[in-house]
């Protein structure tokens, strides 16, 4: 179809889905035990549907949005001013969603997804080429390692490297006492010695005298970045600890959108930026974001809300075509969850998550699957416990 015949939004409907995981994830806030998307559907007048998906971490344990706030804003808010609207034109749907609603980044990046990904079959490009350009066809993932057992999560990673599937781990600490934290990664590290990076993600559970003996303590058995180590709106903080140069610091919650992004950068406030499409409010905002940080010399990660399948592959699209990655992306989370959605599940290979080529997002729901796991059709045996 010509654009000039501008094919319209007929209607957006929204889709809670619990899936349950392989194992709990421990955070410093929370302790997974499934994972809930909100799943969105866009349905044009040409007949192309497009698909985005909005996923949060432990409910609100993490930030103010929730699968099930996010479905509501969505139905009651977004998709009357939606409906309509030239579906051909996503930039302009997510201008006029800027001027009428507040925040809401997790809502707006799933419609700025599938407004996206109906575009890039409209069109029989990747989304990728739609925002930028990608620059890679494969994307770096590490593994996180969050049982908070020390041998539990050894033994993971050896069999992680045996399968060539990661060779860069991350480890959720903030929950227990510092010296025993510090222990257990200590631990991992020995274990791991040159064969595998080894970070941590405290999630902001310390105060900035705490991290200040962590980060030193943490420097000192070889791990290689800290992520988030102090609470989000502490710029100032942050930017003490960077200035220490004891090991690499990451922003991660703090990041919310290039505003934010500006912010840290003229404060020098982190070493690298953990660039996240719903934390930055969309795909178009998490390029902006990166260019901010690439800019200023800060470095980039690829990070991730533990999306399933659709979030995650959008998530790849937009880091594809960033100006680098110096520290990889942590793009695992279909590899945590049980259960496939896809008809084709994603390639993970040579420690690595492959760019789909085909057009839009390049994957295809599997149905039946999804009709197995939404909430409104079933009622999940899976819980969320310590939210």
């Amino acid at each position: 179809m010509s654009l000039r015949e501008n094919p319209t939004i007929l209607g957006i409907e929204t889709i809670i889905l619990d899936l349950p995981t392989i194992r709990p994830h421990v955070l410093a806030m929370a302790t997974m035990h499934s994972q809930t998307i909100c799943l969105v559907r866009i349905t044009c007048s040409d007949g192309i549907i497009g698909i985005g998906e909005a996923t949060t971490i432990g409910g609100l344990a993490y930030g103010p949005e929730s699968p099930e706030t996010i479905k509501v804003a969505i139905d009651s808010y977004f998709a009357p001013l939606l409906e309509g609207l030239d579906a051909a034109r996503p930039a302009m749907a997510m201008a006029l969603l800027a001027r009428h609603v507040v925040g809401n980044n997790f809502a707006k990046c799933a419609i700025e997804t599938a407004l996206l990904d109906a575009q890039g079959k409209r069109l029989g490009l990747p989304v990728s080429e739609l925002v930028g350009g990608r620059r890679v066809d494969a994307l770096p993932v590490l593994w996180t390692l969050a049982s908070g057992d020390t041998a539990r999560d050894i033994a993971e990673a050896e069999q992680m490297l045996g399968m060539a599937r990661h060779n860069a781990f991350k480890l959720k600490i903030g929950k227990r006492p510092l010296e025993q934290d510090v222990a257990h990664v200590g631990a991992i590290k020995a274990a791991m010695g040159s064969r595998a990076s080894v970070r941590v993600d405290v999630n902001m559970a310390w105060d900035e005298a705490t991290a200040r003996r962590g980060l030193a303590m943490l420097a000192d058995v070889g791990c290689d970045l800290v992520e988030q180590p102090i609470i989000r709106h502490n710029r100032d903080g942050m930017a003490r600890l960077t200035a220490l140069g004891l090991i690499a610091v990451m922003a991660d919650e703090s990041l919310t959108g290039p505003a934010s992004a500006m912010d840290f950068a003229r404060s020098a406030a982190a070493d690298v930026f953990a660039v996240k499409i719903e934390q930055s409010g969309g795909l178009d905002a998490a390029r902006a974001v990166a260019q901010i940080g690439h800019a200023a010399g800060i470095a980039l990660y690829g990070g991730t809300m533990l999306e399933g399948a659709i979030g995650t592959i959008a998530s790849a699209h937009a880091f594809a075509t960033f100006p680098a990655l110096e520290w990889g992306t942590e793009l695992f989370g279909p590899l945590l969850l049980t259960e496939e959605i896809l008809e084709e599940p994603l390639a993970y290979r040579d420690f690595a998550l492959a760019v789909p080529t085909g057009p839009g997002l390049g994957i295809a729901l599997d149905e039946d699957r999804v009709a197995r796991f939404r909430r409104d059709r079933t009622t999940s045996q899976f819980a969320l416990q310590g939210a």
